[in-house]
């Protein structure tokens, strides 16, 4: 995955923390409605390597999504970005915006009923 004009050192902690959560997510999506589908452990390159991103299996379309999702996470104009529920800028296209309401309330209730109970104020706000 390829960002322009932001290196991976130029990332703050904030948006380090939003794509770890957001590839969490979408991982306990991916394997709850594409299980019997292959899913890879995709080893991001370069700026996205240390994050975390790369060690949660997903497939290929839970993939696409969320390289698609982290890119519009890091080209937010808005500091501080707001939750994304609350912006009045909608970066994502309406399909995608759709599709991550999906996985965020999805994989959000799934991870709170296993225990994660520090994901509530993401899951909240």
């Amino acid at each position: 995955m390829n960002i322009p004009d932001q290196k991976h050192s130029q990332l703050t902690a904030r948006e380090r923390k939003d794509l770890r959560v957001l590839a969490l997510f979408t991982a306990v999506y991916c394997k709850a409605h594409h299980d019997g589908e292959k899913r890879i452990s995709e080893k991001f390159g370069g700026e996205m390597a240390d994050i975390g991103i790369g060690k949660y299996p997903i497939c290929c379309v839970c993939r696409d999504f969320l390289i698609y999702a982290a890119e519009r996470r890091l080209r937010c104009p808005l500091d501080p970005k707001p939750v994304c529920k609350h912006c009045h800028i909608h970066c994502y296209r309406p399909g995608h915006r759709e599709k991550v309401r999906e996985i965020m309330r999805f994989s959000g209730k799934r991870l709170i009923r296993r225990g994660r109970l520090d994901l509530l104020w993401h899951y909240f706000f």
